[in-house]
């Protein structure tokens, strides 16, 4: 009993010599060299500047061809590039290697060796080697990792692969090289892998639809630019809360009465502690040749944005990663935590990570740009038509591919989009499909150039308009000249939606190609035959088009009576994944096939019971063991202040006098009665959900059963937070939270 009696002491103590030392602290100074990005930049990749120094000509040459042409990967080309590699990794300090690779539980994995091995007999001296072999394959344990059946305990071996297409980078003093990870059997057991996969069926459909319009395209490129949304606490309150240190995000804690309301926080002025950690993050992201060109505050107190230029997409998720693991370090450094959770605090905006995608030709030519041309312009029309085909007849999978339980909490909420899948077009994008679709000839397409727009203020140039306005509610916009997927979550790996959308999309190009192919086999003349499949698509997808406001109670009515998927249980949304035509869909353009469909499903329940499971267990010892003893102890003065007043003031007096505090000592028994009940009954139908075996029953026994506690065991702490003496409160409230740098 002293112990908890002093562990319960402690911690208040605790939380507000952690919210003095918050106030205290100063800026770190930046690390940032006082030096040209340029000289730096890329200086731990082992990009083509560092390849053109340590690899010979030959060597160079075919590499090149593995990464730009797709050519053949053998063995003596592995060992000339690993020979450059080590060379090149010593020298900047490296003495370990690792196959950097993405298993299924969203982050990355990595097992380091050193260099060294034996020169001669055992017990003599050792060299630094790194052979092919090294660099090409490895055998780490798959046993561990989440496979979905696909491996035993018992059947540990899997193997790990050099993607050239992702160049090797040093962290420390680790050389790490970019790898897929597929079992003994072959199925893939991370996100690389599809990934890959994925984008060489999009290049193969695309370019043959391409060829319509420019026969000499040989290769389309799938591009990605991500915006990375995050929050920063400060360290020592992140100690002090149990929720946010074991689950991300706090499963309790009452409003500010000041969060964003003013809307004073969005693009203002960065806090100077906060623009020291930022220069350190873009310092370090330009060693790794990351291209980083924006910074801001978000929404949200505390919520802030970086954002890169547009890279080649496979490139990009791997350096989306390795940013991610870059930020957590440097957090640390600079007397901060790293949020990534999807919504760590409720009543203010969560946190996505926008994937703004689009597709070019090795031609140069933007498939998804308008032209200056009819010839063009339907060029670019089809592609954007045959997206929306392929959302429109996916867009339960889209939704499935960018759901988990933390982007459950944010979707819907606070400027998040919602979770329905729906395009935005624009007006005048919108306006020529339905030009195109009730037009009796093929009439020439023409997109009306960036008109402009005079102010009226002399120092102020001439603003150019978009093609389209933006709207903050559509989960799928179209923003000029690219796709943005608002949905995606701040923590996930980028390359879980990407896998479905350029699968979807490679799927449907290929329809189009066929159908076009068969009506000019049949005589049609190749523009008629586009016009005319194009008319068809406009016209079955438009259920997927909207422009209004995506919050409205209204929009999910409409949704529903579009035929749209409006399931809102996360481990339901997960069966998009295993119908027949989503099968179908992915085995026809060969990224995935059913067998790792249906692993991956397994995958995706077993992670968000074991999420949810964590938050209920955290949940309730907080309440039981920090809340109820709090409230109880506050209680037990209240009694003895009334108490102390019959004693002195008599009883008609103390009556009146103690009517307040009477009124809160009830409030509190009230609600810690209801708690107490609350938690019990979430430790019961947590008892009976662990009891079913099957991973897809359970997820939705969580759902269904244990879930709902949260918000009713929550309502009740946050309303004792606002009656309970503040010295007694032992966790950080959100005005602390939120607003000490």
């Amino acid at each position: 009993m002293n112990k908890i009696k002093l562990s319960s002491q402690n911690m208040s103590n605790l939380r507000f010599k952690a919210v003095e030392e918050a106030f205290k602290k100063k800026a770190v100074p930046s690390q940032t060299p006082a030096q040209i990005t340029s000289e730096y930049y890329g200086k731990y990749v082992f990009g083509k500047e560092q390849m053109t120094k340590y690899l010979s000509k030959e060597t160079l040459k075919a590499l090149l061809g593995v990464i730009d042409k797709g050519e053949t990967l053998n063995r003596d080309l592995a060992s000339h590039v690993a020979a450059g590699m080590k060379m090149w990794a010593i020298e900047k300090g490296a003495t370990h290697y690792t196959h950097w690779f993405q298993p299924l539980t969203g982050g990355t994995a990595e097992k380091h060796d050193s260099f060294i091995e034996y020169s001669g007999a055992p017990g003599t001296c050792v060299i630094e080697e790194f052979s092919g072999k090294l660099l090409a394959q490895q055998e780490p344990d798959a046993s561990s990792f989440p496979s979905g059946g696909i491996r035993n305990t018992f059947e540990a071996r899997g193997y790990t692969a050099w993607d050239p297409s992702s160049p090797a980078f040093i962290v420390d003093d680790t050389l790490c090289i970019p790898t897929v990870f597929i079992s003994y059997t072959g199925e893939a057991l991370d996100y690389k892998t599809p990934l890959l996969k994925s984008l060489n069926a999009l290049d193969k459909a695309a370019t043959d639809v391409c060829r319509y319009f420019d026969p000499s395209v040989k290769k389309v490129y799938a591009f990605l630019g991500w915006e990375q949304e995050y929050f920063l606490v400060d360290e020592g309150l992140y100690a002090t809360r149990p929720d946010l240190m074991l689950t991300g995000r706090t499963l309790m804690g009452h409003e500010s009465a000041k969060n964003q309301q003013l809307e004073d926080h969005y693009f203002g002025s960065i806090p100077t502690r906060v623009q020291a950690y930022m220069k350190d993050v873009e310092f370090e992201g330009y060693k790794y040749g990351i291209p980083l060109k924006t910074r801001h505050n978000e929404v949200a107190p505390n919520q802030f944005e970086l954002a890169p230029i547009y890279g080649e997409m496979n490139l990009s998720v791997d350096q989306n990663l390795l940013m991610m693991s870059l930020m957590k370090k440097i957090a640390r450094r600079h007397g901060f935590r790293l949020l990534l959770h999807e919504k760590p605090f409720a009543g203010v905006n969560g946190s996505g990570k926008h994937n703004n995608w689009s597709l070019g030709t090795d031609t140069g030519v933007g498939l998804l740009t308008p032209g200056k041309t009819a010839e063009e312009n339907l060029q670019f029309i089809t592609f954007v038509v045959n997206v929306l085909s392929a959302v429109y007849k996916n867009n339960a999978l889209l939704k499935a591919a960018i759901m988990t339980a933390p982007n459950a909490h944010r979707l819907g909420a606070n400027e998040a989009p919602p979770a329905i899948i729906s395009i935005f077009l624009g007006t005048q994008i919108s306006s020529v499909l339905d030009k195109l679709e009730s037009s009796t000839s093929e009439e020439a397409i023409v997109m009306d150039a960036k008109k402009g727009m005079r102010l009226g203020i002399a120092t102020i140039p001439e603003v150019l308009l978009d093609n389209t306005d933006r709207n903050r509610t559509s989960p799928f916009a179209f923003t000029g000249n690219r796709f943005e997927f608002r949905a995606v979550g701040s923590s996930a790996n980028c390359a879980t939606s990407l896998i479905a959308l350029n699968s979807i999309l490679a799927a449907q190009l290929k329809e189009f190609k066929h159908t076009v192919d068969s009506k000019m086999a049949a005589g049609a003349s190749k523009d008629k035959a586009i016009f005319a499949v194009l008319k068809e698509y406009i016209k079955e997808s438009k259920a997927i088009r909207f422009d209004g406001n995506g919050y409205g109670d209204e929009w999910k009515k409409e949704a529903a009576q579009r035929g749209l998927d409006c399931e809102t249980s996360v481990p339901v949304i997960y069966d998009a994944y295993t119908k027949p035509e989503t099968i179908n869909m992915f085995e026809s353009v060969g990224v995935l096939s059913e067998r790792e469909l249906h692993a991956r499903n397994e995958v995706k329940w077993e992670t968000y019971t074991k999420k949810i499971q964590i938050e209920a267990r955290v949940l309730g010892d907080l309440t039981m063991n920090h809340i109820i003893p709090v409230a109880t102890k506050y209680q037990s003065a209240l009694l003895d202040n009334v108490y102390k007043m019959f004693q002195v003031c008599g009883q008609e007096k103390a009556t009146k006098l103690s009517v307040h505090n009477t009124s809160i000592i009830e409030e509190i028994s009230e609600r810690i009665s209801i708690m107490k009940t609350k938690v019990d009954e979430m430790i019961e139908a947590r008892k009976v959900a662990n009891k079913i075996e099957n991973e897809r029953a359970k997820a939705i026994e969580y759902h269904d059963k244990v879930l709902p506690y949260f918000a009713e065991i929550r309502y009740q702490v946050d309303e004792l937070e606002m009656i309970i003496d503040d010295e007694l409160w032992t966790l950080p409230k959100y005005r602390e939270l939120l607003f000490v740098r």
